[in-house]
């Protein structure tokens, strides 16, 4: 994945539409529209950081390809701090039953 993918990808996830992106930036929606689409450019490094900070996520995951081997980790860095916090407000007994979950699924993921 490139920018424009994991641009897509986290205002997705965070529910965030464009204008909301251009007003906490002041990045013209027109701007941020060009980025998102199929053949766009990576922004100039002042704009990313930007879009960045508004989005609470690293300039590297936003500018990540995919190719290296930890990319998986950097690009749910943002997403797993999101939900560790989440699960900081939970009862014990919905925290175990959220870590069996994980497990569950990590365990079909792995055999």
């Amino acid at each position: 994945m490139g920018f424009r993918e994991n641009l897509k990808s986290e205002l997705s996830y965070q529910g965030i539409l464009v204008k909301e992106l251009a007003n906490k930036t002041s990045i013209s929606k027109r701007t941020l529209d060009n980025y998102l689409r199929e053949k766009s450019s990576i922004p100039p490094a002042d704009v990313a950081v930007k879009i960045a900070k508004a989005l609470n996520v690293s300039v590297e995951y936003l500018v990540n390809t995919g190719i290296q081997e930890d990319s998986k980790i950097n690009n749910y860095s943002s997403k797993i701090q999101k939900l560790a916090e989440r699960l900081s407000n939970f009862s014990e007994s919905d925290f175990k039953m959220v870590e069996s979950l994980i497990d569950f699924i990590y365990d079909k993921n792995t055999n």
